[in-house]
């Protein structure tokens, strides 16, 4: 097929299985392969908007599959199943679906017990469910939804704004994302937070 993709800081790269899931055969550049995914993410956050989830649906491993369905699911075969490859990031792919359960259930918990604030609540799932990488791709925009989500539909508070941005362009926000990520990895979530916020 002969996609070349132009990786920016903090993406992960595609192996070659991963890229013949592309339904979309007229797409050549990773500058159309984007406005293809914009698109889809688009109809999805549509979706978000005019449903109502409960959180015992949320915190499932079907809605977490289902909502990359819906956000990849026009450009990507493989939309909304979970990786079977090792990544430059992410833990080792046969570990995803017990990470991820331990994830859900320590969220409940820290909702049902006010653990945290919402907003942490919001970036502590955010951040650990990229840092186990279900997806192939598109783990970023998925868990950011995913935060947006918690927050919406079981908090009750406005979305983060996420610096209003498309992360996807190379630039400062993107840089700025990237190092709260990073901060976060250490444990430190203020930066996260705060980037979610603003």
């Amino acid at each position: 097929m002969g996609l070349e993709f132009d990786y920016k800081d903090g993406q992960t790269p595609l192996d070659e299985e991963e890229k013949e899931g592309l339904k979309i055969r007229s797409i050549t550049t990773q500058g159309e392969l984007d406005e293809f995914e914009q698109l889809n993410i688009e109809k999805a956050v549509e979706w978000t908007i005019h449903s109502k989830f409960k959180l015992e649906k949320i915190l499932t491993e079907k809605f977490v599959k289902d909502l990359h369905k819906k956000l990849y699911g026009d450009v990507w075969k493989w939309a909304g199943e979970f990786r079977k490859t090792e990544k430059n990031i992410g833990i080792p792919w046969t570990q995803i679906r017990i990470e991820l359960k331990n994830l859900l259930d320590h969220t409940k918990y820290w909702i049902d017990n006010n653990t945290f604030p919402p907003e942490e609540i919001a970036i502590r799932f955010k951040h650990r469910i990229v840092s186990i990488h279900c997806f192939p791709n598109g783990n970023g925009r998925h868990s950011r939804m995913m935060a947006d989500i918690i927050m919406e539909s079981i908090f009750g508070n406005e979305i983060f704004s996420w610096h209003q941005s498309n992360m996807v362009k190379a630039n400062e926000t993107r840089n700025q994302y990237i190092t709260a990520l990073r901060e976060a990895d250490k444990g430190n979530l203020k930066q996260l937070i705060e980037f979610a916020k603003n």
